[in-house]
């Protein structure tokens, strides 16, 4: 399940909550069923991968990185695709839940409709992620993928369970969520970018080299932080500047090391620190622009 990647993918629920908490209905149930179907979709995802790449030889005795579950033989193909099962049939029932309490119940069902088609997407697109006759992941597409649904689907989409209508502000945050998001893949590709080419697997990393992906992973770092900047400038009421220097450290921290890294293998702590500071910085922002409490 690789349960360290659930900070992630709350992420983008607690800042797209943030935007519309202070005009929901019923905040508190809305946000706890959006982590709840975040973090299925999450685990979903990590299944799948875990099924796909091992189905199309990705993971094996060359990998670097966290052993997983099929390569390691702990558990079967058939086992592991009950569980892809189980987990979609929960995230579709958690997304049912969702929508009826944040809609249905106002009677929004058009509204409803096209978000239920929306959660189709996201789960069609975490199972194919690796998985099948022609995985996205392995054609360059991932990184879209990962921005498109961690950023403007999972933020605006938060957004709009509390608010019910849209705000084209909401495109900066969600943007930068996406960013960030999408850095964390770039940098998972980054070290794993020899194996990933030895077994056929097309990343943006073995499409551009090693030290342009280095030059891509400053692009997304800094782009998501030029439209939390530009977020700011339109909404200078917050008092939430001056905490994003916490997060915004670590970062800067992790293009140094990004850029000093010779070998992959020294890449994989620093997944974990971006990961981890984007969850910093959207509860910060949750704290700040949806609760107000500073």
């Amino acid at each position: 399940m690789r349960l360290r990647t659930l900070p992630l993918a709350a992420s983008c629920v607690l800042v797209g909550s943030a935007l519309g908490w202070n005009t929901s209905a019923q905040p508190i149930l809305i946000l706890l069923l959006a982590l709840f179907t975040s973090w299925l979709l999450q685990i979903l995802s990590n299944l799948a991968n875990d099924y796909g790449d091992h189905t199309h030889g990705a993971d094996n005795e060359n990998r670097v990185g966290p052993t997983r579950a099929l390569q390691s033989g702990v558990i079967s193909k058939s086992e592991m695709f009950r569980a892809i099962i189980i987990c979609a049939s929960l995230t579709f029932v958690s997304g049912i839940a969702l929508l009826w309490f944040a809609m249905g119940k106002a009677g929004l069902f058009a509204e409803a409709l096209v978000l239920l088609a929306i959660g189709v997407a996201s789960i069609t697109a975490a199972i194919k992620y690796t998985s099948g006759k022609n995985p996205y992941g392995y054609r360059g597409f991932g990184d879209l993928f990962v921005f498109f649904f961690f950023g403007i689907v999972g933020v605006c989409g938060s957004a709009f369970l509390h608010d019910t209508h849209f705000d084209w502000r909401w495109l900066l945050p969600a943007s930068s969520i996406g960013l960030f998001a999408t850095a964390v893949l770039n940098l998972n590709n980054l070290r794993d970018h020899v194996n990933d080419r030895a077994s056929g697997k097309k990343t943006l990393v073995v499409i551009m080299g090693f030290n342009r992906a280095k030059w891509y992973h400053l692009f997304l770092i800094s782009t998501g932080w030029f439209c939390i900047a530009v977020l700011f400038s339109l909404q200078a009421e917050t008092k939430f500047i001056g905490w994003i220097f916490i997060p915004l450290t670590v970062m800067l921290l992790n293009i140094r090391n990004v850029f000093r890294c010779t070998q992959p293998v020294a890449l994989d702590p620093e997944l974990k620190k971006i990961a981890l500071s984007t969850f910093l910085f959207a509860l910060l922002f949750f704290l700040s622009v949806g609760l107000r409490i500073f």
